[in-house]
């Protein structure tokens, strides 16, 4: 029974993460850049969808210590692009790491306008 609930907990957690997102990606204010990242948590576990443009090619979410979040891989063709992101209030906030060039933002999102 304990574990029925559970999966049906997990099975229900990442709608509020799930959508289309505008991604904040300004870095200098008053100069805003923004880009799209929608994504789709199933119900095992795993994360598919896009950010920037490119295809998530391997995610993971989970719901634990009171925060929904997600983790993912991306490329822009000549690395991997590494990003998290976790639901706060009705926005969310994340991060991408990009080895290959040598940087690591934080960014922000809102929900995609209709």
């Amino acid at each position: 029974m304990l574990s029925l609930l559970l999966a049906a907990a997990a099975a229900q957690a990442p709608a509020a993460l799930d959508g289309k997102w505008t991604v904040d990606l300004s870095s200098e204010p008053g100069k805003p850049y923004t880009q799209p990242m929608e994504l789709a948590l199933k119900a095992d576990g795993t994360v598919t969808g896009s950010f920037y443009n490119s295809e998530i090619q391997a995610g993971r979410w989970k719901n634990d210590r009171g925060r929904l979040c997600a983790s993912f891989r991306t490329s822009d063709g000549k690395g991997p692009y590494h990003s998290a992101v976790c639901l706060v209030g009705d926005g969310a906030v994340g991060q991408t790491w990009a080895e290959h060039r040598n940087f690591l933002f934080n960014w922000n999102a809102v929900r995609a306008a209709k």
